[in-house]
């Protein structure tokens, strides 16, 4: 487990509201995703918190197939007969696994084609908690001890979360020969009163090479909402 209360691959804990700390007074701001690029990302929302519920809950199932079809339909490629079916059930299975009830993360999945498996990222909000950059290198994990080597650290800048840290690392799995290529990224955003954390883990590194330019992408357009 790490710093904001989940383990490398996933992004399987509910109660993600406190990536810098602990809740105290009632904490008001959301993730803000309006300029995140619907093209690169399918999104699955959190399913309590400020910015539940969301009607892709209602029918999870039926939110999985239509889905999968714009996928197939925008890829211009034939889905045969069970494609759509396929796809769908891994947007169900994934989506349920990485958002389970009482969750209030964002998911972001990312393909390549519709039939590979996606791979996941996560974004959190929370109350900000201690000093700055101590917060933004616990968050970035950025002080790994069981990486293999001394994880990437380097100041990333986004005009609506500002000036923040994202690292890089590979770190061994207990179960497993592979290892999960990690990337994290955290702001400290004065203005709400907020600690911001981005996030992704998987033993498909060819995937995350794949999908970094769009990852930084989303990196730079998530942003932060007070209702």
């Amino acid at each position: 487990m790490n710093e904001t209360g989940m383990d490398e691959t996933g992004m399987n804990e509910p109660g993600m509201n406190e990536p810098g700390g602990g809740m105290g007074e009632l904490f008001w701001p959301i993730i803000d995703i309006e300029d995140v690029d619907d093209d690169a990302w399918v999104m699955v929302p959190p399913r309590t918190g400020r910015a539940a519920p969301f009607p892709e809950w209602d029918d999870i199932r039926a939110w999985s197939a239509e889905v999968a079809a714009d996928l197939w339909a925008d890829s211009d490629l034939d889905p045969g007969q069970d494609g759509v079916g396929f796809v769908a059930g891994t947007l169900e299975r994934t989506a349920e696994a990485l958002a389970p009830p009482g969750s209030d993360h964002w998911v972001f999945l990312h393909l390549d084609h519709p039939a590979e498996l996606p791979l996941p990222v996560c974004a959190a909000i929370g109350p900000a908690s201690g000093p700055r950059e101590e917060t933004l290198r616990a968050l970035t994990e950025a002080d790994d001890s069981t990486a293999v080597e001394p994880p990437v650290v380097k100041t990333v800048k986004s005009e609506k979360l500002g000036k923040g840290m994202t690292t890089f690392r590979y770190v061994p799995q207990e179960d497993s020969p592979h290892l999960l290529a990690c990337v994290r990224y955290a702001w400290r955003v004065e203005e709400h009163g907020a600690d911001v954390v981005i996030w992704t883990a998987s033993e498909d590194i060819a995937h995350v090479m794949r999908a970094a330019q769009d990852l930084e992408a989303l990196a730079r357009t998530v942003g932060v909402w007070t209702p």
